[in-house]
């Protein structure tokens, strides 16, 4: 079941989002990731983010800034389940156009945007990681 966040989710979205981008980006070092936990938890309550639950377990969430896809990040333990998927059909409902950022050498988020209808519009590097990013945009 997808339901809007609430502010007691907090610890369990950010665990997700922690171990989901450590576990996707090895190409990084996780030190970024854990440097940056302070600072996203502060501004995660700002976002829009919906939950996906079952059996009263966050199994993934997707956050929203505007028309602009912050992340979806889904358990390592349930991925390739459909969940992400869900969750994105769900922001796809909501929105007539959306847009995200992705690691080029992430290549799995890659090919699922492609498939789930995203275009790339065109590559910058993060200038936080220096690591290539394909700026990509839906549209209904």
């Amino acid at each position: 079941m997808i339901r809007d966040f609430k502010k007691h989710d907090i610890d369990k979205v950010m665990e997700l989002w922690l171990d989901t981008n450590i576990s996707a980006h090895s190409f990084i070092e996780s030190e970024y990731w854990k440097s940056n936990y302070d600072t996203v938890k502060a501004i995660m309550p700002s976002a829009t983010i919906y939950v996906y639950e079952e059996d009263n377990v966050i199994k993934g969430f997707v956050g929203l800034m505007d028309d602009y896809i912050a992340g979806i990040f889904v358990s390592q333990y349930v991925q390739s389940n459909g969940i992400g998927k869900t969750l994105l059909d769900y922001a796809k409902d909501k929105k007539d156009v959306l847009s995200l950022s992705v690691y080029k050498e992430n290549s799995r988020a890659v090919n699922f945007y492609l498939r789930e209808g995203f275009t790339v519009s065109n590559e910058q590097v993060d200038e936080n990681t220096d690591n290539l990013e394909l700026n990509m945009n839906w549209t209904k």
